[in-house]
């Protein structure tokens, strides 16, 4: 045996019994409800704040937390993420709480409960998510809103608010007030008894969110939250957060403070610490990376910068952290957010994916950052606690391109939308407004404003606008060509006005506008929230003219896309067996038979702009503006046998439907930190 050889089998030997001296080590620590357990088996005391830190059942605390929201990954990978999250020395997980998506339709809630009528109910059993934290031994803290921000729809709030035209969300506006007791008189009964002082993981609960960045601060709405919860027996710590540099105006006397931010940290918990310096300091919001908007660069944080301020947050003011987010997941469906910009269009919507450039990948993949967090987590936890091994990574699968096999044309599409979706108006309306869903109109997806007549022959001026959100206008089902800028690249229709010259022949014709909902305003001023879609009904605010003369009486079709809907489509035609040119706007569908089960991402590199659904379920929108042009789809939405991928395609579609193996957000695969060659099921990480 050569030298060289026998120092290799030396190190590996050394590198063994390490790994057996972390084992034993690991295994003689408690678990944390062991450890945080009365000596009568009863949780006795909750969470509280003091001078000299965080004390849980009369135990010191330092919370390390990470954000997992399990209305963005299928409940079949909750405890896979939950305990990963465990694995990386985090004693607790974060989720806020969408009233949009628990209350569907006004005064229907789903709790879980409604998945053969309600699309999302699948993601909604949050009593069972904080059940399964507490099987992953950890913690939980709960941010129900009733306004949650996160990049997604609305802030979290229903859309149905909107139809309320004095409504003044987020504020004491007593129409508002009555819609927030009624979410939480549906929320707080379900998780009350989940608390830690009666058993349960829940140590503390979150008043509104961020309200001090909101411009209409009304103290009485943030005690109304404060006085619901207690009415409801939770007993559990309150607070808020907000930018520390915003001081106190956004929290109650009595609420722990809280900060959030991704740099300078002195300066953060330095403020925090000026107006708070009798309670330990909790970042509730250390942002891991940060969100994409369609049309810009994606968004990376480097490992050294990342590293750089969670030491500080951890070893320099030796404070508490939540990672925002761990692991962020999927804007499923249509529930992307959006947000301001001072540029025109003046609007940013959010794309699909929700990774985040966190330390769990949107797939659950391991990064860099959750080393690292591995790793500082062992020098900073208190109390030291056991740690499950690492989860496995799931299988990842590019599964073979598949043709197109069927199609609906535009007008077929229009011909099976229900009689309930269809009306006829003296004059345009937002989705909103719209006398369907029990009086909560439409929510999201698409709305058609369509005029029949005849128009006079010659050139017609028609002009619209704003379009909230993306506009295309067809005439007699052909779309009129998007402007150019000087570059030659192509001027979408979004959030803005346009005007277009129509060729008009003196017979009857049909100018239809489509606009999609691309997502409302998640954060902002309470302007920012006057969020209704479509079309305003307000000569002072939009257009909706032919040759300078508003259009009236005008038919309004709204284009849901409900799974229901799109799994009982009739009528298609053969994709191949038609050989003339397939416009879009358009539905194709086609099936592939799968032998195995994995993650995989749909490449949506040569379409144009629409959304995908599988076996009827809505993965969500993709754009070839980017960044990104691949969507996840998760293996528990795949089912071996025959598989139905339908896309609606609005401007242009692709020549076949391909998968991948790797994400594309916008930039190469994350390279990942070298990692012992076995069985993660063996190592116990330092």
């Amino acid at each position: 045996m050569s030298g060289n050889t026998r120092r290799q089998l030396c190190w590996i030997l050394f590198f063994v019994f390490l790994v057996i001296l972390e084992t034993q080590s690991q295994n003689s620590l408690p678990t944390l409800y062991e450890y945080f357990d009365s000596s009568e088996g009863q949780n006795v005391t909750g969470l509280l704040a003091e001078r000299d830190g965080f004390k849980l059942n009369g135990k010191p605390i330092r919370i390390i937390s990470g954000a997992i929201h399990y209305f963005r990954s299928h409940p079949s990978v909750w405890s896979d993420r939950l305990r990963k999250l465990r694995a990386s020395g985090a004693n607790t997980v974060e989720t806020y709480v969408p009233w949009n998506l628990h209350e569907p339709k006004k005064n229907e809630f789903d709790f879980g409960q409604d998945q053969s009528k309600n699309d999302m109910s699948i993601f909604l059993d949050i009593r069972k998510f904080i059940q399964l934290a507490q099987a992953e031994d950890l913690l939980l803290i709960l941010r129900p809103g009733p306004f949650i921000c996160g990049e997604f729809e609305f802030g979290g709030m229903p859309s149905y608010l909107l139809r309320d035209p004095n409504m003044r969300v987020r504020t004491a506006y007593q129409p508002y007030l009555d819609r927030v007791k009624v979410y939480f008189d549906n929320l707080l009964p379900l998780v009350s008894d989940l608390q830690f002082s009666q058993g349960g993981p829940i140590i503390a609960l979150q008043v509104e969110n961020e309200y001090a960045s909101f411009d209409t601060i009304e103290p009485p709405y943030l005690e109304f939250i404060r006085q619901t919860y207690l009415n409801h027996g939770i007993n559990s710590l309150l607070f808020t957060s907000d930018g520390s540099y915003n001081g106190v105006k956004g929290s109650l006397p009595g609420l722990l403070k809280t900060a959030n931010f991704q740099f300078k940290p002195e300066s953060n918990l330095d403020d925090l610490l000026r107006f708070q310096p009798d309670k330990p300091p909790m970042v509730m919001e250390y942002w891991s990376g940060w969100f994409d908007h369609w049309f810009e660069p994606h968004s990376e944080t480097s490992l050294n910068d990342f590293t750089s301020v969670l030491d500080v947050i951890l070893g320099g003011y030796n404070a508490s952290v939540n990672y925002y987010t761990f692991e962020g997941g999927t804007n499923f469906g249509f529930n992307a957010g959006a947000n301001t910009q001072t540029e025109a269009p003046h609007y940013a919507p959010d794309v699909t994916s929700y990774d985040y450039d966190a330390p769990l990948t949107e797939a659950g993949d391991y990064t860099a950052k959750y080393y690292k967090i591995l790793e500082m987590s062992a020098i900073y936890a208190i109390p030291p606690l056991r740690r499950p091994p690492l989860p496995l990574e799931s299988r990842k699968l590019a599964y073979p391109s598949i043709p197109l096999e069927r199609y609906l044309s535009y007008s077929d599409i229009l011909d099976q939308i229900p009689p309930t979706s269809k009306f006829q108006l003296e004059a345009r309306t937002s989705m909103e407004n719209l006398n369907m869903n029990n009086d909560g109109g439409q929510s999201q997806g698409y709305i058609l404003y369509r005029k029949r007549g005849i128009f006079g022959n010659g050139t017609a001026i028609f002009k619209a606008g704003p379009v909230r959100d993306f506009g295309i206008l067809l005439l007699d089902q052909d779309i009129q060509p998007f402007p150019k800028d000087k570059n030659g690249s192509t001027k979408y229709w979004l959030s803005s006005v346009q005007e277009y010259s129509l060729p008009m022949n003196g017979k009857e014709q049909t100018i239809d506008l489509l606009i999609e909902n691309m997502g409302r305003i998640n954060f902002g001023g309470a302007k920012d929230f006057l969020q209704r879609k479509g079309l305003v009904n307000s000569p002072n605010e939009s257009y909706y003219h032919l040759d300078g003369q508003e259009i009236k009486d005008v038919e309004i079709i709204a284009l849901e896309f409900k799974s229901n809907w799109v799994n009982n489509l009739t009528n298609w035609h053969n994709y191949e067996s038609h050989n003339e040119a397939k416009k879009a706007p358009i539905l194709v569908q086609s099936t592939f038979t799968i032998t195995e089960i994995g993650d995989t991402f749909i490449d949506m590199t040569s379409w144009t702009k629409g959304i995908v659904f599988i076996n009827g379920f809505n993965l969500g929108r993709y754009f070839n503006v980017g960044p990104q042009k691949a969507l996840y789809l998760p293996a528990p939405f795949l089912k071996l046998g025959e598989n139905t991928i339908t896309i609606f395609e609005q401007l242009q579609c692709g020549s076949e439907i391909v998968f991948s193996s790797v994400p594309k957000l916008g930039f190469p695969p994350i390279k990942k930190d070298p990692k012992p060659q076995f069985d993660d099921d063996d190592f116990v990480p330092f």
